[in-house]
């Protein structure tokens, strides 16, 4: 057998079908769905909504996700899912998605908007319920169909997701198959095929996945890692910076890819910050304490399954800390070192936060730079000052898609009723993760965009507008007798 022969991927003829069969009843509901009129998009959206923001409903699958993937809990899981989803229908509602959505008449543009088609949703262990409900909602406002191909071990819980909202869509009148998740076993093979056969491609997850869409040769949007570095500078309200950390840092067990990893704190107030963040439940580790956690949350390289998203209780006693620290809400580790040798400065998924002492602003922001650059870069920067113009100058220098001022991060960077930004959990990173978006994933990314374009005023600057700058540079003068090449058609 030739090595070209050998490195060909073959395919269960079964699993094959199976797919095409997912592909072709989603292909049939959404030819049905394109043509619908606003208010019937909106009802779909509203119906997928009220699939899992039901308590009892969101209380069920907030369970049945911790028993699946032992991550998180469930009192926040249900918080989660409400919160996000009641902010989602929220946005969604307030803008269009059928027809003419947008009208520029002194460019005499308008701009029409038309389904993608089916969408395939990647979605990650720690999010099973919440993040394939979020991509449904933002794919039927577009009138498109949605397959959902979720993590294996959250399985159960993002099936039962798919089966609730398939109930609400068909309670309102419409094809359920506008909603479906691609059948058992999930394999590579498997969502492989699936990323190759439909439209547009949607991965929240991991970086494998990201990088295996992006050469399914279907359109694809994917995210990158977080690792969300936060200053806190000499003018900062400690308290309420702590309080805000703490909430953040813990909501789902730090499940969350906008969950604070690392504090950069100025040594004017560092010790005043750390007496603050342990008044809102933190314990300061000694440097042995973390040492022994820097060998226990890592193994062989690898964050430690066991201990991910885990209760504060069982990281306590997995780190061997003493009896103080069960009460704990969460741990601070000091660490000076960034990099591959310091584990401590990248991303845990863990109720762990890192801590930096900064000489003052300038290095705090040298710190974070490199934390970033280590890993992290595009995702998101937080800073809790009094001096607005300090939120400006990160936003200017650092390579984040995302700078948020005096937020609990976790609720302020997906989408807040305080935050600007759209409700969504799935953040973009730009090119600084090779990603396709730079922004927090919305509905305009689950639609065509048909521009009319009609006659305006002809606006054509004259030439030395254009070029009298760079004329007098280099010494040019236009004979005035010589028309210059025209650039007409």
């Amino acid at each position: 057998m030739t090595s070209a022969v050998a490195e060909e991927r073959t395919f269960d003829a079964r699993e094959f079908d199976g797919i095409d069969s997912v592909v072709q009843r989603a292909r049939k509901a959404q030819a049905a769905f394109a043509d619908v009129t606003q208010e019937a998009a909106d009802s779909a959206v509203r119906a997928l909504a009220w699939a899992i923001y039901r308590a009892d409903h969101a209380r069920e699958l907030a369970t049945l996700a911790v028993a699946d993937t032992s991550l998180g809990n469930v009192p926040d899981k249900i918080v989660k899912k409400r919160r996000k989803t009641f902010g989602t229908l929220r946005d969604l509602l307030r803008v269009k998605s059928v027809g003419v959505i947008e009208q520029d008449a002194a460019r005499g543009i308008v701009k029409y908007a038309k389904p993608i088609g089916v969408v395939a949703a990647l979605t990650p262990s720690t999010n099973p319920g919440a993040t394939p409900v979020n991509k449904a909602m933002m794919a039927l406002k577009g009138r498109n169909a949605i397959i959902v191909a979720p993590s294996p071990l959250g399985y159960c819980t993002t099936a039962r997701a798919v089966e609730l909202m398939r109930a609400e869509l068909q309670a309102v009148g419409l094809d359920p198959d506008l909603v479906q998740v691609l059948p058992e076993p999930v394999t590579k093979d498997a969502t492989d095929l699936l990323m190759k056969a439909v439209d547009l491609v949607i991965v929240t997850g991991s970086q494998d996945n990201v990088r295996r869409a992006s050469a399914s040769g279907t359109p694809a949007i994917g995210v990158g890692v977080g690792n969300v570095p936060v200053i806190i500078d000499e003018t900062a309200d400690l308290a309420d910076a702590a309080v805000k950390i703490a909430a953040s840092k813990t909501f789902d067990n730090a499940t969350s890819c906008s969950s604070e990893n690392a504090l950069v704190i100025v040594d004017a107030i560092y010790d005043q910050a750390i007496e603050a963040l342990r008044s809102a439940g933190a314990y300061l580790c000694s440097a042995d304490e973390t040492r022994r956690i820097e060998r226990t949350l890592w193994q062989r390289g690898k964050l430690n399954r066991d201990l991910i998203a885990r209760d504060a209780k069982v990281l306590a006693a997995a780190f061997e800390l003493p009896a103080e620290a069960a009460s704990a809400r969460f741990f601070l580790a000091e660490e000076s070192g960034i990099g591959k040798a310091h584990p401590l400065s990248g991303e845990k998924l863990a109720l762990v936060l890192t801590v930096y002492r900064a000489r003052d602003f300038a290095a705090a922001k040298a710190i974070v730079r490199d934390i970033l650059v280590y890993q992290g870069r595009g995702h998101s920067v937080g800073l809790h000052t009094r001096i607005p113009a300090r939120g400006d100058e990160l936003a200017a220098e650092l390579d984040v898609a995302r700078v948020l001022v005096n937020f609990a991060h976790t609720f302020g960077n997906g989408g807040g009723f305080d935050s600007g930004l759209n409700f969504t959990l799935s953040m973009g990173c730009g090119s600084w993760q090779k990603n396709s978006i730079s922004e927090n994933l919305n509905y305009r990314h689950f639609l065509n965009i048909t521009h009319l374009v009609r006659v305006i005023p002809e606006d054509r600057p004259s030439e030395e507008e254009l070029f009298g700058s760079h004329w007098r540079k280099i010494g040019y003068a236009p004979d005035a007798d010589v028309a210059l090449a025209e650039c007409r058609p």
